[in-house]
């Protein structure tokens, strides 16, 4: 059974950093890709980066390119997956989910914010505010 854990959330000053952290165990050839998405108060969710656990691909939302990058560490058991986010604006402010996903169109699913099946973990908050 997989088992997802994110860490590294918080408050930071617009124009700061902070660095995500996505603990994916379990039966790792269960999933093609670990993603992070994130949700606003009152918006759709959005895809804002993904990472194929296998070939290495990956996806980052318009609003994002440039600012964030995702990376990935392997071990024999589990899957780290971070996500640095650098130059963050109010508009970056959401719960931030990271998820696997199971599906072979796991880019496309980033792409619309809707992955395939997979585990996800409980959210972190971020808040970008002066």
């Amino acid at each position: 059974q997989v088992q997802v854990v994110e860490s590294g959330g918080g408050l930071v000053q617009p124009g700061g950093s902070l660095k995500l952290s996505c603990v994916a165990s379990g039966f790792t050839r269960d999933y093609h890709a670990i993603s992070w998405f994130r949700q606003a108060p009152g918006k759709a969710r959005e895809g804002v980066s993904c990472i194929g656990t296998s070939d290495g691909r990956i996806y980052y939302a318009d609003s994002v390119k440039g600012r964030f990058t995702i990376s990935k560490d392997s071990a024999k058991k589990s899957v780290t997956v971070y996500l640095q986010m650098n130059n963050l604006k109010p508009e970056d402010t959401a719960v931030y989910y990271c998820a696997t996903d199971s599906s072979p169109y796991w880019f496309e699913g980033c792409q619309i914010g809707n992955p395939g099946f997979g585990t996800w973990g409980q959210g972190t908050q971020v808040t970008v505010s002066s």
